[in-house]
């Protein structure tokens, strides 16, 4: 009996040790974001920094424990056996969860997440007790503390609006003062917004925080609260001077100072609040084990009222969990993958997007603009001329030019400080706000406030915004519904249930993982494609033209030859598969054409031509691609619906001329290949050739049409369609070639007129 609950024991201090790195990996962005969105300093810098606040917001946690304890139900109805099962559901749901949200890049609440993971399970145990005793209590609210459940979901809802318009507010107000070209008044305003800044850190993190923390005592925490204003005073005076002299003495930038001092603060603030999301339920499940081994008999029978009291969590285990963490912001690339979301929805400059638009994001827009050109009307002219002035972005260019940084450090400043201040009022209230939730809204009222959102991307970036939302939704909703479930699999598989779980966890996991590295290596090559931190010369987009080009051909004729082949042995599932690799290579070259501009700002002087050969060449590409998907599309469709094939007689010229098609191909990736175009004569007389074919094909059957009545519809139709974008492959395929012979030609005489290094 006791080795069933020691090994659930053994399977929850792994899984919170896992959790602790999905968990981490999913909200480093809410402190990482800001300082590396800045570039305020190296990110080794930033790491130490962050890690620093993490190891010392651990031991400020303990508080917060009691959330996962007896926040969510009352475990004093519940027994052993119970608690240890629903604590499991919990734990296996959570780490499936974040784990997957980290895969995909989107940032999620580990607070909704386990909120909801207690409430699904607590759920299930409760009707599986209501059922199995029917003379026991049927009221479920007699084992759901449905009120504090509430508070704590109502306290998430209301801070995404709260931070929303606190961030917007005090960016504009913080920007109307700075201006972009900041470091003109920053002089004389910078060390009290800076001193602002370090006593609302210092009061919500160290004042507040030190209520839930495991090594301050008592008398401490009593002297604290007494002397509250004079802490407060002195402390903005203080760093207010202290600033001052660095700025005035020293020349020193004192918002790379405030951010990383923010950061520090915002890991505080972020492990103090949810280090619960991560072992509070493991280390609840501790606490049940070892009070049942003490005083209890039966699992079955000894009710768990020791987890309804207040219980010091000791401080060596908090800080364990702290070290877990600062290895988990240090060595996982899911937790920059999740930053990287954040940082491009708020960046300040136009770019590539990663979002496409959607209704809705065009609603607001629309709507927005509207009630925008109403404002202006109200506003008078001098006040709008004078704001505008105040938001100009002339400096902040030149700065991103200098440092290609997503944004500038008073806005990085805004976001840390209304973060901070936020999520430590939470935590000293013990109420599980969501660091997410609170982090994102404030970057995106921020970025909107500092007019990050231009016409030009606001669609996307509102779209990114709407996606993330609805996955937060998702969230609550996924969480409550898988613990419920896997909640009733535990409680009646038993040991056979968990181990199939546990297997099912270890093995999603381990997918999720090749997932995301697949997804990180095609991140890398968009990433070079868009970079602009170094400049590209002419040879360089030669030598990228002419191995893209050839990648396409060789892709294109592949996917041709399996389309044409599928199509004559009516092989579904091999025209299936191929549709979903043309789907690929048209986002393939989509992605190549609209990063065309992104290579050509980062092309050297004097290489126009090289960008109007490629440009051309890409376009070339992309029509041959759409050709290959207009041919393969209604060929899929008509063997998806099982019409009649075409006539043996015509399948089989059909057929030939494909395969003179896929020598074309084999001819023109040779020719670029070697680039030697001294065969393009040859080439030519076989493209004059296929055409010929298409023709007396075509021609052949309008005269099977007019003379035979019976012959069937669609394959005529399918016939047409073949044999016309067959045409327009062909033709397409000798542009491909004919544009790189002259990019060729272009690029040899330019190389022999330039003088040698």
């Amino acid at each position: 009996m006791y080795t069933f609950y020691l090994f659930i024991l053994i399977i929850l201090i792994l899984l919170a040790v896992s959790d602790l790195i999905v968990g981490v990996s999913n909200d480093a962005v809410n402190f990482l974001n800001s300082a590396i969105g800045a570039k305020a300093a190296p990110f080794r810098v930033i790491l130490y920094v962050a890690a620093l606040g993490v190891l010392i917001g651990a031991t400020f946690s303990s508080g917060m424990m009691e959330v996962a304890r007896k926040g969510i139900f009352h475990p004093e109805y519940f027994t052993f056996h119970e608690i240890m099962l629903l604590f499991l559901a919990v734990m296996l749901t959570d780490v499936l969860m974040l784990d997957f949200f980290n895969t995909y890049g989107l940032p999620t609440s580990t607070t909704v997440s386990i909120v909801f993971e207690l409430l699904g399970a607590a759920v299930a145990i409760s009707i599986i007790k209501i059922i199995g005793n029917p003379e026991g209590n049927q009221d479920l609210a007699h084992y759901i503390n449905s009120g504090k459940a509430l508070a704590i979901i109502t306290g998430i809802l209301v801070s995404i609006v709260i931070a929303f318009l606190t961030g917007a507010f005090l960016q504009w107000l913080v920007r109307l003062v700075f201006t972009f070209d900041y470091e003109k008044t920053f002089k004389y305003f910078g060390a009290l917004w800076g001193g602002f800044s370090f006593t609302a850190i210092t009061y919500f993190i160290l004042i507040k925080g030190a209520k839930g923390s495991s090594i301050i005592t008592p008398d401490t925490l009593e002297w604290i609260k007494n002397n509250t204003g004079l802490i407060l005073g002195a402390s903005f005076i203080g760093w207010t001077i202290l600033l001052q002299v660095f700025l005035s003495l020293f020349r020193i930038n004192i918002l790379k100072f405030i951010v990383l001092v923010g950061t520090f603060g915002l890991a505080m603030a972020f492990a103090g609040n949810d280090l619960v999301n991560f072992i509070g339920v493991p280390l609840a499940g501790v606490q049940a084990f070892r009070d049942f081994m003490q005083y209890g008999t039966d699992p079955n029978s000894y009710l768990m009222q020791s987890l309804a009291g207040k219980v010091h969590t000791p401080t060596v285990e908090l800080l364990l969990a702290g070290a877990i963490m600062v290895l988990t912001m240090a060595f996982s690339k899911k937790a920059r993958t999740v930053t990287a979301t954040t940082v491009d929805l708020s960046r300040q400059e136009e770019g590539q997007e990663r979002f496409e638009s959607s209704f809705l994001a065009r609603a607001i827009v629309r709507q927005t603009v509207g009630l925008s050109k109403a404002i202006s009307y109200v506003v008078p002219p001098r006040v709008r001329i004078w704001v505008n002035k105040r938001f100009d972005r002339t400096e902040y260019n030149r700065l991103k030019k200098e440092k290609g940084v997503a944004f500038d450090m008073v806005r990085a400043s805004v976001n840390l400080v209304v973060a901070s201040i936020l999520i430590a009022l939470g935590t000293s209230l013990k109420l599980p706000l969501s660091t997410t939730y609170v982090t994102f809204m404030v970057a995106m009222g921020a970025s909107l406030a500092d007019r990050a959102w231009g016409r030009e991307s606001a669609v996307y970036r509102v779209t990114g915004v709407i996606v993330v939302i609805t996955g937060w939704f998702m969230t609550a909703m996924i969480a409550f519904t898988t613990a419920f479930i896997i909640a009733y699999i535990i409680y009646y598989g038993k040991i056979f249930g968990i181990i199939i779980l546990v297997s099912l966890d270890v093995f999603l996991i381990i997918r999720n993982r090749i997932i995301h590295s697949k997804r990180e290596k095609e991140k890398q090559k968009k990433e070079e494609l868009i970079s602009e931190t170094r400049e590209v010369k002419g040879s360089d987009v030669f030598n990228k033209c002419k191995s893209e080009t050839i990648s396409i051909l060789e892709r294109g004729k592949l996917l041709f030859g399996e389309t044409m082949k599928g199509f004559s042995n009516e092989d579904r599932r091999k025209l299936k598969e191929t549709q979903r690799e043309l789907e690929k290579l048209n986002r393939d070259i989509k992605e190549l054409k609209d990063n065309v501009y992104f290579t050509i700002r980062r092309l050297e002087e004097n290489s126009i031509e090289t960008g109007h050969f490629y440009v051309q060449a890409l376009d070339y590409l992309r029509e041959m691609v759409h050709s290959l998907t207009y041919l393969h599309t209604p060929i899929f469709k008509h063997i998806d619906n099982n019409h009649p094939l075409l006539p043996r007689e015509q399948m089989t010229i059909l057929m030939k001329m494909s395969d003179d098609i896929l020598k074309l191909f084999d001819a023109i990736i040779a020719a670029i290949q070697a680039d030697d175009f001294s065969n393009i004569k040859s080439i030519l007389k076989d493209q004059e050739d296929i055409l010929d074919e298409i023709k007396k094909l075509q021609k052949k059957h309008i005269k099977i049409i007019k003379k035979d009545g019976n012959i069937k519809t669609r394959p005529s139709l399918l016939l047409f369609n073949i044999l016309g974008e067959s045409k327009n492959l062909v033709l397409y395929l000798v542009n491909i070639l004919k544009a790189q012979r002259d990019f060729v030609t272009w690029q040899q005489n330019n190389n022999k007129e330039q003088p040698p290094a």
